[in-house]
C-alpha cells in the first residue's frame, strides 16, 4: 500500500472531525437556535459573532459559556387568566330555566301524572299550566283551599328564580255572562288577578316581577268541540320568562334609557 505523503497527511488531520467535537457542534448550534428565540435582534447578533470567533480561534466551550452567563433572562411571556371573567349578569334579570323546569317536574309529578299540572318548556320561558278543574270553581275565581300546597310548591320555585313572570288566565268558548263577569274576557284576567295575589301576599314574590295577561277563549291548547277539550282549555298559565321571552315585554323609561 503506497505511502501517503507528508501534504496528504496533514490535509486528512485538518479535516479529520472527532466524535466529540461533532456533538460539541452540535450542541453550540442547538443553542443559538434556542437562544434567538428567546432574545432580541442585537442579543442574536452576538451570539452569531462569538460563534464565529469560537469557531476561527478553537474557543468554542469557553465562549459558549462566557455567553451563556452573561445572557439577560428571557423575557416573561403573557400567561392565561386563571379563569375567565364572570359575564355581565342579564340587564332583564333572566337565567337558564332548564333547572327549574326539572325542579318542578321532580316536586309536581303526582298532579302531572293525574292531569292536574302541565309543565313545559317554550321558545318564551317555562309554562306551568293549571287546569281549572282543580283550582278553581266553574265560572269563578276564587282559589280553591285544597290547591294552595300545589302553588306553594310552585312559589318555592319561583321565588328562587329572578325571571319575570305572567300570569295567564285563559277560558274556553263557551260564553259567560253572571253577577260577577260580564264575559270571559273578564273571567280570564280576574284568574290571572287571584294567582298574582296569592303569590304577593303568601308567597312573597315581589308583584314588579309579575305581569297579567286576560286572553278569554283566543288561545286554545285543544278543541271546544268536546268537553275534554274544553276543559283543557280552562285553565291558568304561569309563564315564567327567559331572555327571547322579555323582548316582548313593556320598559319603563328607565330600562329604557340604560
Amino acid at each position: 500500500m503506497a505511502r501517503r505523503t507528508k501534504h496528504e497527511h496533514a490535509n486528512h488531520e485538518r479535516w479529520l472531525v472527532s466524535y466529540a467535537d461533532f456533538i460539541t457542534l452540535l450542541f453550540a448550534f442547538f443553542v443559538m437556535l434556542y437562544s434567538h428565540s428567546q432574545m432580541d435582534r442585537a442579543q442574536a447578533a452576538r451570539i452569531s459573532q462569538a460563534f464565529r470567533e469560537a469557531m476561527e480561534e478553537g474557543r468554542l466551550t469557553h465562549v459558549l459559556s462566557r455567553l451563556l452567563k452573561n445572557a439577560p433572562p428571557p423575557k416573561p411571556r403573557a400567561s392565561m387568566p386563571a379563569s375567565l371573567p364572570a359575564l355581565p349578569p342579564d340587564p332583564r334579570g333572566t337565567i337558564e330555566l332548564l333547572p327549574s323546569l326539572q325542579e318542578l317536574q321532580e316536586k309536581l309529578k303526582d298532579e302531572i301524572h293525574t292531569g292536574k299540572v302541565e309543565v313545559r318548556m317554550e321558545r318564551r320561558g317555562l309554562v306551568i299550566s293549571l287546569k281549572e278543574a282543580s283550582f278553581f270553581p266553574p265560572g269563578g275565581d276564587a282559589i280553591q283551599p285544597q290547591a294552595i300546597p300545589v302553588i306553594e310548591n310552585i312559589a318555592v320555585e319561583l321565588r328562587r328564580i329572578p325571571n319575570p313572570i305572567r300570569l295567564e288566565g285563559h277560558t274556553d268558548s263557551t260564553p259567560i255572562h253572571n253577577s260577577r263577569f260580564r264575559s270571559n274576557w273578564e273571567l280570564s284576567a280576574a284568574r290571572g288577578i287571584a294567582m298574582l295575589e296569592l303569590f304577593a301576599t303568601r308567597f312573597s314574590i315581589p308583584r314588579e316581577r309579575m305581569a297579567i295577561a286576560g286572553y278569554a277563549d283566543t288561545a286554545p291548547v285543544a278543541s271546544n268541540d268536546d268537553e275534554q277539550g274544553r276543559a283543557r282549555n280552562r285553565r291558568v298559565d304561569i309563564v315564567v320568562l327567559n331572555e327571547t321571552g322579555t323582548l316582548g315585554e313593556p320598559q319603563s323609561r328607565a330600562d329604557a334609557g340604560d
